[in-house]
């Protein structure tokens, strides 16, 4: 049975949806109204009509040039003006309530962003839900952090005759771009730790995962003083370049292709001005051995091969299998499969839903034929098949080292599984790979795997045994070696990314002593002081 799209009168009330044609974008504490060219937005769902599919057109929003663009840095930079603005000069406090504040007026949105989540980028429902809630816990984490770690550093240490205070204080502008498969969770990891420091910020959406975001341009402008975070719309090159080339931001947050990253950051004039905060590229592996158990392993790995339709970067984008164990594997992971419900993000236990990235079929078509010509099969019915949006998994076996697929991460629907013969032939991959995020491990033995964890954690930031690649919880280092990552995000850790530790030092003698305790009494600086009300 082929993968059918609905007719609209099918579709549940509860998650119709009118066209969004976005005007609003937000300048320098302003919500102005956009008169100029406008880019297309579609979504990966099409319907059935009487003259064949048609995708569905969800709205528009601006398409800015460089004079725009240049508009919203600015608006950035008088907004920090070099430290001395009205939010990087804020106290831990203050920013809090604002904090707080913006995320009561999220609230309010939540439906709004979920059901925008689901027509965009094709997020189930249940998935939609989980990345709006796990935003909202996510910010209120990062406020414990940042209240915890105001407190720590609210106190003076002594060391060899002088006396300090040591605190963390903000780079300064921040270009922010985040990714279109979590343009919610993962812009908001970088987003908020960059603002809760004290920087001000300017804000790019990803290309896919616009219109969701829309509604909380309200919400930034309530909540936070004007210029502390602009919008950023349209084509890259255009709007990106020319802020790079300004030389006037100061750290650099992407998640997303490292090619991407690359050229983008090529083209600031003071690179060593430039802080970069990175998510990159991919290819974790999965490393089954020969005594892991096949009926636990298998649920995991599907999940963790296909689960968003492959599109995470902890995805587990090539599987490793000893010769002996690749029939019985194959076997349960196909009958697995098959349990996978294929639909629409709003029809109940869907696993398998479109793509939102125009022509991602096609590519991904061509990883399929390539392997299949240096010799892989497809084992599964309809594997690869394409319908409009809409891509079968395509479960390869045996992939080739020649493959394109065994070396490109694919960010899609397909699953590369790979036989070996000794296990330093997956070792030696892992060494080879120019990515280095995470591995999987699955067996029993104790002492193999000790000895495989200490291989692998020089080669990848984190290494899983008997569970997927993943990111959470949200209070671990997420990082890579390599082209993986640049930069370690948790809920604390971001918040170091973002800041600076900056102190300020006298000698331990009394006439300093005097002056100190005088600017604390009197609350003079806001840097210096032992007080807080967190």
């Amino acid at each position: 049975m082929s993968f059918s799209f609905p007719k609209k009168d099918l579709i549940p009330e509860e998650f119709q949806i009118s066209p969004k044609h976005q005007k609003r974008y937000l300048i320098n504490g302003e919500l102005r109204t956009w008169v100029g060219k406008t880019e297309t937005v579609l979504s990966p769902i099409f319907l059935e009509t009487e003259t064949g599919l048609e995708q569905v057109v969800l709205g528009s929003y601006p398409s800015f040039g460089e004079v725009e663009a240049l508009e919203a840095l600015d608006s950035a930079v008088k907004a920090y003006n070099q430290g001395a603005g009205e939010w990087p000069q804020s106290t831990v406090e203050q920013r809090i309530v604002a904090i707080e504040n913006f995320i009561s007026l999220m609230q309010t949105k939540r439906d709004e962003i979920i059901l925008f989540l689901m027509w965009e980028i094709g997020k189930t429902h249940k998935d939609s839900i989980k990345e709006f809630d796990r935003t909202i816990e996510y910010i209120n984490d990062t406020i414990d952090a940042l209240k915890t770690m105001e407190k720590d550093s609210s106190k003076f240490i002594t060391e060899k005759g002088i006396l300090a205070q040591i605190k963390r204080a903000p780079y300064g502008v921040v270009l922010c771009m985040g990714p279109f498969n979590y343009p919610l969770n993962e812009t908001f990891c970088t987003l908020i730790p960059a603002l809760a420091m004290g920087n001000t910020v300017v804000f790019k959406p990803a290309k896919f995962g616009v219109l969701l975001l829309e509604p909380l341009l309200e919400c930034f402008q309530k909540a936070f003083p004007k210029g502390v975070i602009s919008t950023l719309y349209g084509d890259g090159a255009k709007v990106v370049s020319p802020i790079m080339e300004s030389g006037n931001v100061d750290v650099f947050a992407f998640i997303g292709a490292s090619q991407t990253a690359n050229i983008i950051t090529k083209k600031h004039p003071k690179l060593n001005r430039l802080r970069s905060v990175l998510g990159l590229n991919a290819k974790n592996p999965a490393i089954l051995l020969e005594d892991c158990d096949l009926d636990a392993v298998v649920p995991e790995v599907l999940a963790g091969s296909l689960a968003y339709n492959g599109q995470r970067c902890t995805a587990l984008k090539i599987i490793f299998v000893p010769e002996k164990l690749a029939e019985p594997f194959l076997e349960k992971y196909l009958t697995l499969l098959k349990t996978w419900k294929r639909g629409m993000p709003w029809e109940k236990d869907i696993m398998l839903t479109p793509l939102p990235e125009e022509g991602k079929t096609k590519w991904l078509t061509e990883l399929i034929e390539d392997a299949v010509t240096l010799g892989a099969k497809i084992h599964n019915s309809k594997g690869g098949m394409v319908t409009e949006s809409f891509m079968n998994p395509a479960v390869l076996f045996p992939v080739s080292k020649q493959s394109r697929v065994y070396h490109e991460e694919q960010f899609g629907p397909i699953v590369p599984i790979v036989p070996y013969h000794n296990i330093e032939e997956t070792l030696e991959y892992v060494r080879d790979s120019n990515m280095g995020q995470q591995a999987s491990i699955f067996g029993k033995d104790a002492k193999t795997i000790g000895l495989l964890v200490d291989r692998l954690v020089n080669q990848v930031a984190r290494v899983n045994i008997n569970t997927q690649c993943q990111r959470g919880p949200d209070s671990f280092p997420f990082t890579g070696r390599k082209d993986s990552a640049d930069g370690t995000l948790s809920v604390t850790d971001a918040l170091r990314a973002f800041s600076i530790r900056s102190l300020v030092a006298a000698k331990d003698e009394e006439s300093s002593k005097e002056i100190i305790r005088k600017i604390v009494e009197t609350k003079s600086s806001r840097f210096i002081g032992t007080e807080t009300k967190l």
